[in-house]
């Protein structure tokens, strides 16, 4: 029987009992988990349900400065692929406060989230703003807290994708990109989005819509307003009809 699970760069690890030659995580290795992908060891409780994080800003193509708090793309991809393998998985927890990154590292971890086969669901705590809202559409599922924001503008030209030149059709087939998948994996239609997008006046400085909790609901792009105990009840519940539950 599988007792315990651990991260180590990036991959989920699972230990069984009276194997030989099976080492013990060392506490360097709990400690650059934690380090490295935020995500500290729970004791004392297993669960079919894995959650992941995403915080700060998305890296993808260039390494960002060591203060940035990031989500760093290399790391996420291989715990998707474990919970897609693992048996002792039944569903995937997204936990979402980041101020967006990286356009197309974003575009493909909502791509990847989208293509599991087990029940996803995600949850906007704090932010999800930018290439954020596609990340928190891909699941299944998505809610959003009721304080929570979400700030819908264009890509910009100032390097949000990294690595190719950035001329105006380019953006522009990026941006199609976002626009379409958004409008695949939630209930807000194109017209609706584009319009958010590029609406003036709500910001300061930029163009775009701020959208706080109901705001998101409302105007289709999030599922509903709720909290953790929601979620699990969600997930659940997607469990539940896909023959899963325990």
């Amino acid at each position: 029987m599988l007792i315990k699970e651990f991260i180590k760069e990036g991959v989920i690890l699972l230990t069984e009992p009276n194997l030989p030659n099976q080492e013990e995580p060392k506490q360097e290795d709990k400690i650059s988990a934690i380090k490295e992908l935020g995500t500290p060891e729970v004791p004392g409780f297993k669960s079919d349900i894995h959650c992941l994080t995403i915080s700060g800003q998305i890296e993808g193509h260039m390494v960002l400065p060591p203060q940035n708090k990031t989500t760093k793309y290399e790391h996420f991809i291989p715990q998707l692929v474990a919970v897609e393998e693992n048996p002792n998985i039944k569903g995937l927890l997204i936990v979402m406060n980041t101020v967006g990154g990286d356009v197309e590292a974003g575009l493909a971890l909502s791509e990847m989230i989208a293509s599991l086969s087990k029940p996803t669901v995600s949850i906007v705590m704090g932010g999800g703003h930018s290439i954020g809202a596609a990340i928190a559409v891909s699941s299944d599922y998505s809610l959003i807290a009721p304080t929570a924001t979400m700030t819908i503008h264009p890509i910009r030209l100032t390097g949000l994708v990294i690595g190719v030149p950035q001329t105006y059709e380019y953006l522009d087939k990026m941006q199609d990109r976002v626009v379409r998948f958004v409008v695949e994996h939630s209930h807000i239609s194109e017209e609706t989005f584009r319009e958010l997008m590029f609406r003036t006046g709500s910001l300061a400085r930029d163009i775009g819509t701020v959208l706080v909790g109901e705001d998101a609901v409302r105007c289709g792009l999030i599922d509903a307003v709720g909290g953790i105990r929601d979620t699990i009840a969600k997930i659940n519940q997607l469990k539940e009809q896909k023959g899963l539950l325990q």
